[in-house]
């Protein structure tokens, strides 16, 4: 989910500039990401002439003539001397038409996971393919997580036109093979376009090379995607971040709930309930910025007062009552595995759901994603690093979960390992493309052990 603090901007081409456009982009080593983006800033004129400098300097000294403009974004000494893109790398920049924030993620497949993260807020990806070797296994993979990050807009760059003599029927092939495979995702939303990063062909100018293709460039395509904004037609969310409350001789009685709005909007009267625990209250006053609002949206950081004491932490959330989500201490997900250690059945792991962190036990692996033909490779065991699968987790608490398929911010979490913090998945609860048969019981609590993870 987008965190712009814009409002829903009209079509008129005058507020056209105040847009925001999150987008990520993907695909497999020496496909031409980092000199797509490098060339998306150079023709747009959004590199300052020092860095342009800089990358000529370094290109000269490597023996090119020309600039290698993926110098502007691979910025690690690591990237540099491999020729690949190892962390993602965001840039802001702007053209008169939208402002862009673009997370410029690996291609190899070691970091996946790595994408997960830069894609996880993203409106838009565009998934590189190197035309002379068309759609791979890490293309899939690409196309496999902007569906189940649900990614509204996909772009299919086929990039190296030049290099198989700029021929329709290449880009045609792959721009059918990949549509195909990314429509039996879910993907709502793909648009192919034939480019050379090299050379410039329709990245930010149309190519006189391929007369035969009438559709836009990646730029203009980034500047006329629809982008929404409204977050306040969502499911109203708060997660409780901190509580406030000063006791000062000024503000002897003041008590308040401090967070960011996760999605929709809340207004002063409106009655609430505090999950999990289910008790009601009103709202009786909104904090902004050191001021009272009647009226507060996504993703704005407020502080919310209610008008009775209820015993309110860290990791509640207050949602309307009229749109409460259920909770339960069941879930089950589709999550990609980012650690480097396995993701097995009976595993202790910590769940963190917006500011809640609770205990949990793998109580099922359903199924792990083959990603060659979209199949499911029943009970595997495990999930080991780049594997999507389905999980069903029991937790110590009860939990308020939105499918990801209705929010982004609050269907989404992540399993921890409790002993050094790190990160095992990132999951998406409900449903999926990856969903295993409907009406598969959920898994009976689990025995108390020895450790007191009793539930």
């Amino acid at each position: 989910m987008s965190t712009s603090t814009e409002q829903p901007t009209s079509g008129h081409a005058e507020l056209a500039a105040t847009t925001l456009l999150r987008f990520a982009t993907a695909g497999s080593v020496d496909d031409g990401k980092s000199t797509l983006v490098g060339r998306l800033l150079h023709d747009s004129k959004s590199v300052l002439a020092d860095q342009l400098e800089a990358v000529e300097h370094a290109s000269r000294s490597r023996g090119q003539e020309a600039p290698d403009l993926a110098l502007l974004t691979d910025g690690l000494r690591a990237e540099r001397e491999q020729g690949i893109t190892i962390d993602v790398a965001y840039r802001y920049f702007a053209t008169p038409r939208r402002r862009f924030i673009l997370a410029d993620t690996p291609g190899h497949v070691q970091y996946t996971r790595n994408m997960v993260t830069g894609a996880s807020t993203a409106e838009l990806a565009v998934v590189l393919v190197d035309a002379r070797n068309g759609v791979v296994e890490q293309t899939r993979r690409h196309a496999a997580v902007a569906a189940l990050l649900r990614v509204p807009h996909v772009v299919l760059a086929v990039n190296k036109m030049d290099l198989v003599e700029y021929r329709e029927a290449v880009f045609a092939a792959i721009a059918e093979e990949f549509t195909t495979y990314a429509s039996e995702l879910g993907v709502p939303e793909i648009t192919a376009i034939p480019i050379s990063a090299l050379a410039g062909d329709n990245v930010v100018e149309p190519s006189a090379n391929m007369d035969w293709y009438g559709g836009p460039t990646v730029l203009e395509h980034l500047e006329t995607v629809p982008v929404s904004h409204d977050l306040t037609a969502c499911h109203a969310r708060f997660p409780v971040q901190y509580v406030i409350r000063p006791q000062t001789a000024e503000h002897p009685d003041y008590r308040g709930y401090a967070g960011q709005i996760a999605a929709g909007a809340f207004r002063v009267g409106e009655e609430i309930t505090v999950l999990p625990s289910g008790k009601r209250s009103t709202i009786s006053a909104i904090d902004a910025l050191g001021e009272s609002v009647d009226i507060a949206w996504a993703p704005q950081s407020v502080t919310i007062r209610l008008a009775d004491d209820i015993d309110i932490s860290r990791g509640d959330l207050l949602a309307p009552v009229s749109d409460a989500p259920a909770t339960s201490q069941d879930v089950e997900a589709t999550v990609c595995h980012v650690a480097d250690r396995p993701l097995a059945v009976g595993q202790r792991v910590l769940l963190k759901h917006t500011t809640r962190t609770v205990k949990a036990i793998v109580k099922e692996i359903p199924s792990r994603l083959t990603l060659d033909d979209l199949s499911q490779h029943p009970e595997p065991g495990q999930l080991v690093t780049n594997d999507i699968g389905r999980v069903k987790v029991r937790t110590a608490e009860p939990l308020a979960l939105d499918a990801y398929a209705d929010s982004r911010r609050t269907g989404s979490f992540l399993l921890i390992d409790p002993a050094d913090g790190t990160t095992l998945a990132a999951g998406m609860a409900g449903e999926s493309f990856a969903a295993g048969k409907a009406g598969q019981d959920v898994a009976a609590p689990a025995a108390a052990d020895e450790e007191g993870w009793d539930f």
